[in-house]
């Protein structure tokens, strides 16, 4: 048992310290080939460094990319120069690059090149052979690995876009000694069922990790395909030989199933929308047509026969209506002056003036007598009282001043 016990922290501190005192390794050069290289948005560039028999961790921190005069891929053979030293918080070493120059291109770099540039010369990148990916595909083939983000991210993606897509998975083997005539089954496999369009892809990793699709036999078999492929191989920096065949490349598993499947959802509320538009229009245009309509039909009804004909029977009607008023209101002031008339005459009438004990007197020949000098002694009169009349003769005459 050990006398002391330390911490973590402790041991990991004492380990960096022994890498800083090492003269050999605070100033050492590696030669290997890249592999898992990967910019990051800080600047840094991350990598690994391997031969056939190792692998080292690598960093190259932004403020040393000054001297770096070209782009760091993939396969490259390079000399990386810097220093071995501990990351203290993880216990981890790596090597801390200040500078790295090139020592030519690796083994599968060159047979990527080499490829590249053959099936270049063959025509099998040429444009004129790219099919276009279809705008409203039902069916989605799709070749990758059964397990695995590449799987779930085009699902995700393609149902969210689409909730009615069909997809069709074939489960190939993407990595190793196997994974090419898989792939290679796989597209033919979907050809046949007859999808729309298919995408061959898988998540990122290495260029070992990903050299079944530089295989001539998966590039063949994609060229071959009658079916529109698109090539999903890796994030956006990872380019592979099925890239250039394909008749179109994403950057991503998510992005590839973005651009197989149409925004259906987003149609969807554009032709509801467009529904509540065209009905809005219809009611407006179906309203002013009524309007104009029943302004017609008035018009139409106005000059008709059989209006003008109840017009006129109305304007006799009223006519009348006024005529019988103004006889009637002529016929009441004529009684009204009537009665005004009778009643003066009747206070003038001699039967009145009967009826009130008064009598009129007159001559044997029909004369007034209203004044004593028109009669003499022996004259006869007459003398009408209210209920007759009275034979006399006059025995005398006296004239009387009543005023």
């Amino acid at each position: 048992m050990a006398d002391s016990i330390y911490t973590v922290a402790q041991v990991n501190s004492y380990i960096k310290n022994m890498f800083t005192q090492d003269y050999l390794l605070s100033a050492v050069s590696v030669k290997g080939e890249v592999s898992n290289c990967k910019y990051h948005s800080s600047g840094h560039i991350y990598f690994t460094l391997k031969d056939k028999q190792s692998v080292i961790a690598c960093v190259m921190f932004a403020g040393n990319r000054r001297g770096l005069s070209f782009s760091l891929q993939e396969g490259m053979q390079v000399i990386v120069s810097g220093r071995v030293d501990t990351y203290e918080r993880d216990g981890k070493y790596q090597l801390y690059a200040s500078r790295i120059t090139q020592d030519g291109l690796g083994e599968l770099y060159e047979r990527f090149a080499k490829l590249k540039m053959d099936l270049e010369e063959r025509g099998l990148f040429a444009p004129e052979y790219k099919q276009p990916i279809p705008t409203n595909a039902r069916t989605i083939g799709v070749v990758t690995a059964p397990t695995g983000a590449a799987v779930r991210d085009i699902i995700s993606v393609a149902k969210g876009r689409d909730p009615y897509i069909q997809i069709i998975l074939y489960p190939a083997i993407v990595q190793g000694a196997y994974a090419a005539p898989s792939i290679v089954k796989g597209i033919q496999a979907l050809e046949r069922y007859g999808v729309d369009t298919i995408i061959v892809g898988r998540g990122g990793g290495s260029i070992e990790d990903l050299w079944a699709f530089n295989e001539e036999i998966v590039a063949q078999a994609i060229f071959d395909c009658s079916v529109p492929i698109i090539s999903a191989v890796g994030h956006e920096t990872d380019v592979t030989i099925a890239d250039y065949v394909a008749d179109a490349r994403a950057e991503t598993p998510s992005a590839a199933a973005a651009m197989a499947t149409t925004d259906a959802r987003g149609l969807e509320n554009a032709l509801d929308s467009l529904q509540n538009s065209l009905k809005l229009n219809m009611h407006h245009k179906l309203e002013m047509w009524k309007h104009r309509v029943d302004n017609q039909a008035a018009r139409i009804a106005k000059l008709s026969p059989e209006n003008r004909l109840s017009e006129m029977r109305f304007f006799l009607i009223q006519a009348g209506d006024r005529l019988s008023n103004s006889m009637h209101q002529r016929i009441e002031r004529a009684t009204h002056r009537l009665q005004v008339l009778a009643g003066n005459l009747n206070g003038v009438s001699p039967l009145e003036k009967l009826s009130q004990g008064y009598t009129f007197t007159e001559t044997s020949d029909g004369r007034c007598v209203n004044d004593v000098t028109r009669v003499k002694v022996g004259d006869k009169l007459v003398i009408h009282a209210r209920n007759g009349r009275i034979d006399a003769r006059v025995d005398g005459v006296e004239e009387v001043n009543y005023e």
